[in-house]
């Protein structure tokens, strides 16, 4: 099933959505990561991961943030940022922000920029 996906240029960044991007960005250099990762919890829990490439298994940030708020007992998430190189977010990405109610994943780059806000909604589902 093909979702329109609706991107846009952020407008203005919440300061708790601020701190996300600090966070992620912190980890990405912290372990000369491809990708940084912060989410935040329906109950303003932080969680932080960045890319996971062994042999065995491959995760984007966003997946090994998403696994350690499930792991935590997060039900749903408030917000996503990504920081990468990257123009636009991964399908795989998305869905797995969609898996917990995410209303948005924000795009950041490696600067602290913030490049594009996508919905992670389905297109039948009811905006909050």
């Amino acid at each position: 099933m093909s979702d329109p996906i609706r991107a846009e240029a952020p407008r203005d960044i919440d300061p708790e959505d601020g701190k996300l991007i600090t966070l992620a960005r912190s980890a990405r250099a912290r372990n000369a990561a491809a990708e940084g990762a912060a989410v935040r919890d329906e109950t303003g829990r932080t969680y932080v991961a960045t890319t996971v490439a062994l042999p065995a298994l491959e995760l984007s940030a966003l997946q090994a943030a998403v696994a350690a708020a499930v792991s935590s007992g997060a039900r749903t998430l408030e917000a996503a940022v990504v920081v990468t190189e990257a123009a636009e977010h991964p399908a795989v990405d998305l869905a797995v922000a969609r898996d917990l109610a995410t209303p948005t994943v924000l795009l950041v780059a490696p600067d602290g920029t913030p490049a594009l806000r996508t919905s992670a909604r389905q297109a039948d589902e009811p905006a909050s």
